[in-house]
């Protein structure tokens, strides 16, 4: 399974994919997508959607995570992050891929075993567990959180099934 994970900015987007083969995570890529040089909130929306319908063409994921709305302490910035939310689940919706939503806190449980770990914590532990070495910008590792958060619920709910 080819999970396609996404941390919404309105200035940078993070996006990770990571590969579920069996009980083994897999790193495929990840980055940001740069919305911050168009200028206005107006400008950086299409940025966004067409770097995010750039990543599903290259990577064709098969099923697609982002973290759910959580409450900021800055009414402005709540709305503008809404924005480019709104604009990435609108670019995965338009490419029929399933997607499943998690909050923060079980982003972070699921990767670093606590709701309320540190963003250092949970990238150390992103790194850990792809195996990664060097430099992972912010984004990016939260968006790995995202799609390995998936990874696992979606590894127990077949188990489930």
């Amino acid at each position: 399974m080819l999970v396609l994970g996404i941390d919404p900015g309105s200035r940078y987007t993070g996006y990770g994919v990571v590969r579920k083969n069996g009980s083994e995570l897999v790193y495929v890529a990840s980055g940001r997508i740069n919305a911050a040089r168009a200028g206005e909130l107006s400008a950086r929306l299409p940025v966004i959607y067409e770097g995010i319908r750039e990543i599903i063409e290259t990577y064709t994921p098969e099923q697609c995570a982002v973290e759910s709305i959580f409450f900021a302490k800055n009414a402005m910035s709540s709305l503008k992050l809404g924005h480019a939310r709104g604009v990435a689940l609108l670019a995965l919706s338009m490419a029929d891929i399933p997607l499943s939503e998690y909050p923060p806190t079980s982003i972070k449980q699921a990767v670093a075993g606590h709701g309320h770990a540190k963003k250092d914590e949970v990238q150390q532990m992103v790194k850990l567990t792809l195996k990664l070495r060097g430099e992972l910008a912010e984004d990016a590792a939260d968006a790995l959180a995202v799609a390995i958060c998936h990874c696992q619920f979606a590894g127990f709910a077949e188990r489930l099934r």
